[in-house]
């Protein structure tokens, strides 16, 4: 009988990103708790939506332990669509204000 061997990854390492997971998630809590306003507040809490988001693809989706064109091939789309839509939102706010300038402010 042929005995097959899995790869096992230790269950510390998913205890630990639980509890930074669980962490990161209250430190997002505080950002409302402490009525942090303003881009402050938006920027906190992106930064921590982004690092849970990353632990979580990382180790509970195995993205860790995966080959690099693998990982690659999942993790570059969503970063590509991301600076597509970066620059198109800066293309709109160039055609926003030269229509402002060319029409008027029709006063």
């Amino acid at each position: 009988m042929a005995h097959v061997e899995g790869q096992q990854h230790p269950l510390g390492v998913y205890i630990k990103v639980w509890a930074l997971l669980f962490v990161l998630s209250t430190f997002s809590y505080l950002v409302d708790y402490f009525h942090v306003q303003g881009y402050t507040r938006w920027t906190l809490i992106i930064v921590f939506m982004l690092l849970k988001a990353g632990f979580i693809v990382s180790v509970f989706m195995h993205i860790k332990w995966e080959r690099m064109a693998l990982s690659f091939a999942i993790l570059v789309p969503p970063v590509v669509l991301g600076v597509l839509i970066a620059i198109m939102m800066i293309e709109s706010d160039y055609t926003f204000i030269t229509r402002g300038v060319f029409f008027g402010s029709g006063s």
